[in-house]
């Protein structure tokens, strides 16, 4: 596996030589993930995307990994280390900040944890505002993404969906098969209405094992899949975005 995009690993010599034009930001958190998967595989999965995706993009440096996220509405199982909401608004704003005064205007954020997503958001939007010549590009959610990338009936359980579910342990043993405890995953598919009205849940709420979905059913093979299609996306996305110098919308309007 080659770091050498890895900012916390490079001399000022390296980043020199590089030129790097635009970054990469995992953003994880530190939770219970059943009896089977370790506690930082949010972190470790959106680091392990952002490598693969910046061996495949020339200028993509990778910064260090936000290994901690808003993790509240799981913290009945132990040991969850959380930040605030608005804790995570302000380090996140903080990056944009740093990045931006080191004039590095291109930046995606691949997101690890379902907590997270709505203050990325609210961090990206409101920066945005006020600095509108960075460019900010978000995977909110890869497990969805996914999904949907695969063929229907890759998955044996809940499209795969899951905290430390099908999906997510299958990504694992793709990506560090040696952290997954196979013979302790299991599972529950939590009864919640269907339809497009969101319950905000607590996780204990659905599940007494730490996991949902059906992590048994998980396979290497399955998780290899994830992340070519995932790698392959993203890449397409960002060269497509490069090709363009990263302007879209409206570039001028005939009055």
């Amino acid at each position: 596996m080659s770091f050498n995009n890895c900012l916390e690993l490079l001399t000022k010599h390296e980043y020199d030589k590089a030129k790097f034009d635009k970054a990469i930001l995992p953003v994880g958190s530190t939770e219970c993930h059943g009896e089977h998967l370790p506690y930082g595989t949010d972190a470790i999965v959106a680091q392990r995307l952002s490598m693969e995706i910046a061996k495949n993009v020339g200028g993509l440096l990778v910064l260090p990994t936000i290994s901690y996220g808003m993790s509240m509405h799981y913290a009945k199982f132990p040991i969850s280390i959380t930040l605030s909401s608005g804790t995570l608004i302000s380090v996140l704003k903080d990056v944009l900040s740093s990045l931006l005064n080191h004039n590095i205007k291109k930046l995606i954020i691949i997101n690890g944890h379902d907590g997270n997503i709505a203050p990325i958001e609210i961090a990206t939007r409101e920066f945005r505002v006020i600095h509108p010549e960075i460019k900010i590009c978000v995977l909110e959610a890869w497990w969805i993404t996914a999904g949907k990338l695969l063929p229907r009936g890759t998955f044996a359980v809940w499209d795969g969906l899951g905290h430390a579910g099908e999906g997510e342990t299958s990504i694992m043993l793709a990506m560090e098969p040696e952290l997954v405890k196979m013979k302790y995953a299991k599972g529950v598919v939590p009864n919640l209405p269907s339809g497009d009205i969101e319950i905000k849940w607590l996780f204990d709420e659905l599940t007494p094992y730490g996991a949902t979905g059906g992590p048994d059913k998980a396979t290497k093979e399955k998780g290899e899949k994830m992340v070519k299609v995932l790698v392959d996306h993203l890449v397409t996305f960002i060269k497509e975005m490069d090709k363009n110098d990263w302007k879209y919308g409206i570039e001028k309007v005939d009055k």
